[in-house]
């Protein structure tokens, strides 16, 4: 599964960059941690700013993209979204991979998470955005040519084996008066989408990665961010592209009162503040096989 998440980042990360935005690698390199011993710290920008609902667009900048800093110590991994324009927005999600199938309870080894915030996944069952769905990647419909595994069918999370679980602590903070628990639920559920859709593809796309060593995995993983980074690059110098795309300084801004949102021709009235249904930190669980 080391392997097949890897391989599935890479491919999805390179599928999503086109027409000046997507993933954009920093930089990709050996770490060490005192805890965690030897590992992979990778550092990327993701531009989305077409992807931003229209209310989230009245208070960013029409260039925006999240700072994406991942390391990987598997079988755990700390993965960090922050924003320059945008500080203090902040996303955690911490992920730990054990052997079993969703049925283990405080992988994270400290203050369990009240049940109400767990969510089980499931990678043949649950709904995904229609846009993202493909057939060859039904695990429903899919078969492996190299392992013979699938399709899945109801109830494979108690039957399949080998089986791993991907669990997962989400932790989102957006502290800006007005907008707090409408963006905290954005970020939930579209966290949501992206893991469900990314181990399905993992799974459906074992054919392609099984049998590779880490090194061959690293070695796709570096072609791939060179092209990933070449199209947005392309992207940028082709005729029509604004120059400025790539801008040369960061801005950032504080707005935590009503007064400073107004001055911004925000009016708070329009947009009323909601109260998040996620209270703290919320838990996926999501089973590959």
């Amino acid at each position: 599964m080391r392997i097949g998440q890897l391989y599935m980042i890479s491919k999805h990360s390179n599928e999503q960059s086109g027409g000046g935005e997507g993933v954009e690698v920093v930089r990709n390199e050996p770490c060490t941690d005192p805890k965690h011993g030897s590992g992979q710290i990778t550092e990327k920008r993701i531009y989305l700013n077409s992807k931003l609902p229209t209310w989230m667009r009245r208070f960013v900048p029409m260039v925006f993209y999240l700072t994406e800093t991942a390391w990987n110590f598997y079988p755990y991994t700390i993965t960090e979204y922050t924003c320059s324009f945008l500080p203090r927005f902040h996303v955690k999600i911490e992920t730990h991979f054990k052997n079993d199938n969703g049925c283990s309870k405080n992988v994270f080894g400290d203050d369990p998470t009240p049940m109400d915030n767990v969510c089980f996944l499931d990678i043949l069952s649950d709904p995904i955005p229609e846009k993202n769905y493909k057939k060859s990647e039904d695990l429903s419909d899919w078969v492996s040519e190299k392992t013979g595994r699938g399709p899945l069918v109801d109830g494979w999370r108690n039957d399949t084996k080998p089986i791993m679980c991907s669990y997962k602590r989400v932790t989102c903070s957006f502290e800006v008066y007005g907008f707090q628990g409408r963006t905290e639920d954005f970020v939930h559920r579209n966290i949501r989408d992206i893991l469900l859709v990314g181990h399905r593809q993992a799974v459906a796309w074992i054919d392609e990665w099984h049998g590779m060593t880490l090194e061959q995995v690293r070695e796709f993983e570096r072609k791939q961010q060179e092209e990933t980074n070449c199209k947005l690059k392309s992207d940028i110098a082709s005729p029509g592209s604004d120059p400025a795309i790539r801008p040369s300084f960061t801005r950032s801004i504080s707005v935590t009162d009503e007064s400073s949102l107004k001055k911004m021709g925000v009016t708070t009235l329009d947009i009323p503040s909601s109260q998040s249904s996620l209270k703290g930190p919320v838990r996926l669980k999501s089973t590959p096989e």
